[in-house]
């Protein structure tokens, strides 16, 4: 492959409703910088997943200058960056502190698209009292991100106790049994709570574009 290989697709928004972000894991750090020079051209922005801070520094400093990098999900917003368009319709609850790497790229990625969520971190099942406590915060959203590796217990709890359209995430968090995260998959699979969405394993990126899709069908957020 050379380092201009690639193809981007620039219109998929107005198909359907999403941009295409770069997944920058197994890319060179040539093909992230071309296809960021590509886009500079045309004044698009951009959202970089995967990105590691190792290759981020790597990147041509003229690049890096119109980044904004943020190491602990690995995603980057190059370029400008839409307006705010939709507050308080998502809110993205990540079980434990461990988890909050894949909580902030769905965070990140909701931004990028011009959606601000919230994030309400660290209210694992283990402790019930630090869900109670913000429960009533977590209700007044119509759609909820939850993050959660070992068991994954979160999901049943939540699932159980709000009418808010629910997409989970799975971590790959947790020790020997956890399977890298192929524990809390099948839990969130399996969960007693009806109408959960499940994604991939840590794919906070995916989850946040479940909810961009349900927020196009509720509010058709703007595709310019």
């Amino acid at each position: 492959m050379t380092d201009d290989d690639f193809n981007f697709d620039y219109a998929r928004r107005e198909r359907m409703g999403l941009d295409e972000s770069v997944f920058c894991d197994g890319k060179s750090v040539g093909q992230i910088a071309a296809i960021c020079t590509d886009a500079k051209k045309i004044d698009a922005g951009l959202l970089l997943t995967r990105l590691e801070a190792s290759v981020f520094a790597r990147l041509p400093e003229d690049l890096r200058d119109l980044m904004d990098y943020h190491a602990l999900s690995r995603t980057a917003f190059f370029g400008p960056v839409r307006a705010m368009a939709v507050i308080g319709k998502v809110v993205v609850v990540a079980a434990g502190t461990s988890d909050t790497p894949v909580a902030y790229e769905a965070a990140r990625t909701l931004r990028h698209a011009g959606v601000e969520a919230a994030l309400i971190a660290d209210v694992g099942v283990a402790g019930l009292w630090r869900l109670t406590n913000r429960i009533e915060d977590i209700r007044r959203y119509p759609i909820i991100i939850a993050v959660a590796g070992m068991d994954a217990a979160l999901a049943s709890v939540l699932g159980g106790l709000v009418s808010s359209a629910m997409i989970c995430v799975p971590t790959s968090v947790g020790y020997g049994a956890a399977d890298h995260g192929r524990t809390a998959l099948s839990a969130m699979l399996a969960s007693c709570a009806s109408g959960l969405t499940v994604c991939n394993i840590d794919n906070g990126y995916g989850a946040a574009c479940a909810a961009l899709r349900i927020l196009n069908t509720m509010s058709n957020l703007p595709r310019d």
